[in-house]
């Protein structure tokens, strides 16, 4: 039998035959979303970084970028914090997860949960605590000198921004790497055994190898995730970096410069290559399993000698990890904290006055988060739909283009919307671009990746064969969707929403730049607001406990949605069940 060829058809005559209007216009509205509050912003900021006086191409900006000594500086410095941030990372997650994946350690559940933690406090608030925990004032120094006569200088310029950040994002690490180790075939550890590798020489050459992609997943997350950051840095006086630059560009020196548009060119680039270099690594390497039925890596017994070992490293790795979220509570509790190992005295006032004087900072947060995440859900669901049970062309462009958002850092796509929707006027006069309305589509735009990876994993395990039954018995499209496949993905739509919803909660990067009044503003930015002075660190950690019961709330929120619709499903589809 042969295959002849076939010509390639017009693009309107596969559309005629191979979409509905439906589906036609639902791709329009989702592109033209994604056009104007992603694609055009951040092109913008790509065509000033290469245009000259008089609208030509040039390289001058980027040649004076490379002449100025501190814009050079900052660039290292950014490498080097996000670099060293990764080691470190390393060296806190990876023993944890070979911990979890391949021994049995009593204390698993507490240790798994407690690693998650970090990402729960906005990295900011941690930095904050930090300051209050390890700075050079702090508890562990004023107790190092009255015990033993020296200090450690944790929180000094750039290490204080990497002890931060290590601490904050090694979960990323951790997670990808526990779930990646515990996927590894047994199999290829029982080869490895019979060949005559043990322990340490089995783990190093057999089991860590197999896990490099999910090693590699995690690594560049926390690299991109560094080297972007704006508030750490901020909060912690660091400014010789790139991205604290590009914010000081913009808003001492003005829109027209073109140097904070050359530095979010730089961020961008930058971000894109450590995700390509992550893939590079991979590339030609198979690490996909053979075993069937989930065996997995098997967990062995600790001896006594190895369970010492572990709880001499889990302990401080623990105490680490909670620092920051007992910092942060006293310092919301206490009268005064200062050159003291602990407050002076306790009490409930802070929260009191920002309840009293700042509640719109709550009632923002939540109507802005709540808005971008039902954004997220029906733009994350329409475009799910368009991949998944259309054939509609350039359905798969939709989905590169919305998951770029994720390379795009928060304070570059803040620039590119100031830039294209600064002198677009709503109807009082004020510019659109600094609206609350503007603020809450960038949260939106900023959190569209997860929402639409939620979707379509949801979307994924509805079987095509209960759309047809239904289809066949008389529903309509529209009757299908609504009826059937929405309440199959009630549990992945709650998921994509509250992740959603919780990390837009935290967001200050984008904030810092588009909010211009108090009035307007969410959480994350009173925080910062009430940090830059003494008199408001008290009232500011009452907002970051805020933020933090608001995000906590909401991830268990979603655990436990998730965890009853699996339980439901698993009901439904066993028989024995009834």
């Amino acid at each position: 039998m042969s295959a002849t060829a076939q010509p390639a058809r017009p693009l309107f005559a596969r559309l005629r035959t191979e979409a509905s209007p439906i589906q036609v216009v639902a791709a329009l509205l989702v592109a033209a979303f994604l056009l104007a509050f992603l694609i055009v912003p951040v092109g913008r900021v790509f065509v000033v970084a290469f245009q000259a006086g008089d609208g030509g191409f040039t390289l001058v900006h980027f040649a004076d970028f490379f002449r100025t000594s501190l814009f050079i500086e900052s660039f290292w410095n950014s490498l080097y914090v996000a670099s060293m941030s990764v080691v470190f990372a390393s060296l806190i997650a990876v023993p944890l997860a070979v911990i979890l994946a391949r021994y049995r350690f009593p204390g698993t559940a507490l240790i798994t949960t407690l690693g998650v933690l970090p990402l729960v406090m906005p990295p900011f608030v941690g930095a904050v605590a930090m300051q209050l925990v390890f700075g050079r004032n702090g508890t562990v120094n004023l107790l190092l000198m009255d015990w033993f006569g020296f200090r450690l200088d944790l929180m000094e310029g750039l290490n204080g921004v990497i002890f931060v950040q290590s601490l904050h994002y090694f979960p990323f690490i951790l997670m990808n790497l526990t779930a990646s180790l515990s996927n590894v075939d047994i199999s290829m550890e029982e080869a490895g055994q019979n060949l005559g590798a043990k322990n340490f020489t089995l783990l190093r050459r057999i089991v860590l190898p197999l896990a490099l992609p999910g090693y590699l997943a995690g690594a560049s997350l926390v690299f991109v995730k560094v080297f972007d950051d704006l508030a750490t840095p901020l909060l912690l006086n660091v400014t010789n970096m790139l991205a604290p630059q590009a914010y000081l560009r913009v808003t001492s020196v003005g829109l027209g410069d073109p140097m904070g548009y050359v530095i979010s060119v730089i961020l961008v680039v930058v971000s894109v290559a450590a995700m390509g270099l992550a893939a590079l690594l991979l590339r030609g390497r198979d690490y996909a399993t053979q075993q069937r039925g989930g065996g997995g890596l098997g967990r062995r017994e600790l001896t006594r000698r190895g369970l010492i070992l572990c709880w001499c490293f889990v302990v401080p790795v623990l105490f680490l990890v909670l620092a920051p979220h007992f910092g942060i509570l006293l310092l919301s509790l206490a009268t005064i904290w200062s050159f003291s190992p602990l407050p002076d005295a306790f009490t409930l006032e802070h929260y009191g006055t920002v309840l009293r004087e700042t509640p719109q900072f709550i009632t923002n947060t939540l109507l802005y988060c709540g808005l971008a995440g039902l954004i997220d859900v029906v733009i994350g669901v329409t475009i799910a739909w368009l991949v998944l049970r259309t054939k509609l062309p350039g359905r798969k462009l939709l989905d590169m283009a919305a998951m770029s958002a994720l390379a795009v850092p928060g304070l570059v796509l803040g620039i590119g919307i100031l830039r294209t929707y600064f002198d677009v006027k709503l109807w009082d006069g004020a510019s659109l671009a600094t609206s609350w309305i503007m603020l809450t589509i960038v949260l939106a735009v900023r959190r569209l990746p997860y929402a639409l990876r939620a979707s379509t994993a949801a979307l994924q395990q509805v079987h095509r064969s209960l759309e047809e039954a239904a289809e066949n018995m008389g529903a309509g499209k529209v009757t299908t969707l609504r009826r059937i496949v929405v309440p199959l993905m009630a549990g992945g739509l709650a998921a994509a929403f509250v992740t959603s919803f919780a990390t837009a909660a935290v967001e200050l990067s984008a904030t810092l730049v588009l909010a211009t009044r108090d009035v307007d503003a969410p959480l994350s930015y009173g925080i910062y607001i009430y940090m830059q002075s003494a008199a408001g660190r008290g009232p500011g950690a009452a907002l970051g406990v805020i933020a933090v019961l608001v995000v906590a709330i909401c991830t268990f929120a979603a655990h436990r949605f998730a965890e009853r619709e699996r339980s439901r499903r698993t009901r439904s589809s066993d028989p024995r069940a009834e």
